[in-house]
């Protein structure tokens, strides 16, 4: 029912492709309009409403290193660098 379509971005004027999936997918959520921006500056564009995200440092509570995460640690919660969190998630979905 739907192709692929090649789209400019208003914003930097590169071509981007709005695929077939990403039209029906407009067509589920009732989107009337197509992408006027291609993923690049639609991303920039969020990233700008949101302004800078502030980071914290504490240490994991795994291997002790430093942790970098985008909340404030509290003290009765732990905390995993992105290495010793991934393992986690992996360890929980074999379970």
């Amino acid at each position: 029912m739907y192709e692929d379509k090649t789209l400019t971005c208003k914003e930097c004027g590169n071509e981007f492709v709005f695929t077939a999936g990403e039209q029906e997918f407009y067509a589920e959520k009732g989107f009337e309009n197509e992408p006027q921006r291609c993923k690049a500056c639609r991303d920039a564009r969020k990233n700008a409403a949101r302004g800078e995200r502030e980071w914290f440092e504490a240490t994991c509570a795994e291997c002790g290193g430093v942790a970098k995460v985008p909340f404030k640690p509290r003290e009765d919660r732990p905390v995993y660098c992105s290495e010793c969190y991934a393992k986690k998630m992996q360890s929980e979905e074999a379970e």
